[in-house]
């Protein structure tokens, strides 16, 4: 299925579970490290044996005190800890750990950019839960297996309001999020291994009605593409479903990616199916205003802060700025590069800027990989392009260099320097040495040399070409050209 056919607006709320970067679990002590055997990091708390008593993790409730702040919304300073009763063969208590009528994060923004221009998401709440543990069906024939070690594991819900009134505006705030919590570093994002998945509540209704739909929820959505494909999907069904006379019901749904659809899994639970009510085990967590100052001071510069600077101080584009704070990681790689290069700030920027969103983009892309991973250090990226600011080489024999430093050639922040050494790639620019080729390229081409002169410039670039072959790419192109000129006569 498509997208809705005209005269229908699509609803979309999301909430996305951040699974919170803690070393141990919300409640216990045990592990929180992807990809043990089942069952390992399950500890007499995570199993719910007799006796034994939470802990609230003071890391996780710290990492959600980032993201209040991050998005701007308002930290309580009184939240409630409040089981969620339903039964499941891996949630060993017969409830969840959650936070309900007060959570510890409320309200708060989020910025998109789609190619329809930008727009607001408002959040309706964050809180922390425990994460249940995983039914295991691939390897057991007529029987299912329970691993635990996911039980407990600290998750940080994140609601918004129905604001997105697309694929696209969805798939630009689930992109936005993760880019997020990576930047302020409270979640890995790490979405094959389910740190960081949305659930979709998609609801339909005729153009210009201002009652909402009934909604139906997509239940973990563990990549962009999925989610974008899920929505689309599901709004096109349920308009079909209406046009037919038939109604939507309330339900939660699973989406195959290999069928390219979404199936029922089962009724919609309201939140009184639950039957929530404050943990008696967990006390009201408490968090002082100076605990909020403190972590506010450790906060990293947000991207929009970011992003504005770099406009209004460096003088780049917002399409550069946008670029560059894609991730923390590429904003400070791109910080490091200019703070090397040392010269004229807004120059050396514009300049970094063109080859990290070029070259070096590229390579990551080629790769398949972060620049946390990249073979070029910020320091030897710094190096080479001050070779091409200082005229060692130019621009095109740059690429050459890059691609060498890139495939491992040599290493290290003087990479650049050896590689240009031992392959003999340093530009010339004695003028002496260039007249001469330039004499030898006019008088190759005289032919060429006539139809420039008649106006007909495409031969001057010709004539160009001819004089870097002739210096294998090593001649100082301005110079060259500007000795051609002079000596072809036409200014």
């Amino acid at each position: 299925m498509s997208a809705p056919a005209p005269g229908w607006e699509v609803v979309i709320g999301l909430e996305t579970h951040a699974q919170l970067s803690t070393c141990s679990k919300m409640f216990s002590g045990a592990a929180t490290a992807f990809g043990a055997p089942p069952n390992r990091q399950a500890c007499a708390v995570d199993l719910a044996l007799p006796g034994v008593l939470p802990v609230p993790n003071r890391g996780a409730v710290e990492r959600a005190i980032r993201f209040g702040l991050a998005v701007g919304g308002s930290i309580a300073p009184r939240s409630v800890f409040a089981r969620k009763n339903y039964f499941y063969p891996d949630l060993p208590k017969g409830y969840q750990i959650s936070q309900y009528e007060l959570p510890v994060v409320l309200g708060g923004t989020l910025r998109i950019e789609t190619a329809a221009g930008g727009k607001t998401i408002r959040l309706t709440r964050a809180h922390l839960e425990e994460d249940a543990g995983k039914s295991l069906h691939e390897d057991f024939h007529g029987a299912t297996g329970i691993d635990l070690n996911r039980a407990g594991t600290p998750l940080l819900e994140i609601v918004t309001e129905p604001d997105m009134a697309s694929a696209e505006e969805a798939l630009a705030y689930a992109r936005a999020l993760h880019a997020l919590v990576r930047w302020i570093d409270i979640c890995d994002g790490n979405m094959q291994e389910g740190s960081f998945r949305c659930d979709a509540n998609v609801s339909v209704r005729r153009a210009g009605d201002p009652k909402l739909g009934t909604r139906c929820e997509i239940k973990n959505l563990n990549s962009f593409r999925f989610l974008e494909q899920a929505i689309r999907y599901e709004a096109a069904r349920q308009v079909e479903l209406i046009e037919a006379g038939g109604a939507v019901r309330q339900e939660t749904r699973l989406y195959d990616p290999d069928r390219g659809e979404t199936r029922s899994m089962r009724s919609k639970e309201d939140a009184h199916d639950y039957r929530y009510f404050p943990d008696p085990d967990l006390p009201p967590l408490e968090v002082a205003p100076s605990w909020i100052e403190e972590v506010a001071r450790s906060m990293p510069e947000l991207p929009p802060a970011k992003r504005r600077r770099y406009q209004e101080e460096w003088g780049l584009s917002p399409y550069d700025a946008a670029t560059l704070t894609q991730s923390l990681e590429f904003a400070l790689y791109f910080e490091r590069t200019v703070e090397r290069l040392a010269g004229d700030r807004a120059a050396d920027a514009k300049l970094a800027a063109n080859w990290m969103t070029g070259e070096l983009a590229a390579a990551l892309n080629r790769s398949a990989i972060e620049i946390p991973a990249a073979p070029v250090s910020a320091g030897g990226f710094a190096l080479l392009l001050g070779r091409i600011r200082d005229n060692t080489i130019s621009g095109k024999i740059a690429k050459e260099v890059f691609e060498a430093m890139w495939s491992g050639e040599a290493a290290g922040d003087q990479a650049a320097d050896e590689i240009i050494a031992r392959r003999g790639l340093r530009q010339i620019t004695d003028s002496g040495e260039l007249a001469g080729i330039v004499d030898a390229v006019i008088a190759a081409n005289p032919a060429q040399v006539a139809e420039f002169r008649a106006g007909k410039d495409k031969a001057f670039n010709f004539l160009v070409g001819q004089a870097m072959k002739a210096t294998r790419g090593k001649g100082n192109p301005a110079q060259l050209t500007a000795l051609l000129r002079e000596r072809i006569g036409r200014s």
